[in-house]
């Protein structure tokens, strides 16, 4: 058997074929998803959606990245800032979990690009629906905040909350990340 093929009863076979991770900003979702994956795998990818618009999110991707590297996993990374369906068809399977990080920034790439959010939700799902593996998707729960105070920023709100929602639907585990700490909202049944 190669080094990345899943073996029956095989820890890449515990991960649920799709697990939700949600939290608010800095509060360790991704360094929970990341260790998630790695306890069942020791090859992943990661897709990212974030584009380097300024130093500062050049900075939180260059951290990202150092984390991943510091860990015993070895993470191919792909980059889907649009085309997260495509992605997900092409790199999901049995034996290579995926971590998508994450679907609040791909969401915000879609938005500005005056996508067809609706669609190009409907796409996503649909891809998640067949997916041949593990993925697990990070996303920001943005609804605990304020009301937004301008039009575009309460229609992101907005559809990252319908977001959220209509993954964790489909998702097998959703889990709620705060201060570090996971809270599992949904399980996959037995």
């Amino acid at each position: 058997m190669s080094e990345t093929a899943a073996a029956p009863g095989s820890a890449v076979s515990s991960l649920p074929r799709v697990t939700l991770v949600l939290g608010g900003a800095r509060s360790g979702k991704s360094r929970y998803a990341e260790t998630l994956i790695a306890r069942a795998a020791r090859r992943a990818t990661y897709v990212a959606t974030a584009t380097v618009e300024d130093s500062e999110m050049a900075e939180r991707i260059r951290h990202h990245r150092e984390r991943r590297a510091a860990g015993t996993l070895a993470w191919e990374t792909v980059e889907a800032p649009r085309d997260l369906a495509g992605a997900l068809e092409e790199l999901a399977r049995p034996d290579r979990p995926v971590l998508v990080d994450c679907l609040t920034l791909w969401l915000s790439n879609a938005l500005l690009a005056e996508a067809d959010l609706a669609a190009e939700t409907a796409g996503l799902l649909r891809s998640l629906a067949d997916v041949a593996g593990p993925v697990v998707l990070v996303a920001n729960e943005v609804g605990f905040g304020i009301v937004p105070d301008n039009a575009l920023a309460r229609r992101f709100r907005d559809a990252a909350g319908r977001l959220n929602q209509e993954i964790a639907a489909l998702a097998d585990r959703v889990v709620l990340v705060a201060a570090g700490l996971p809270l599992v909202l949904k399980e996959p049944s037995i």
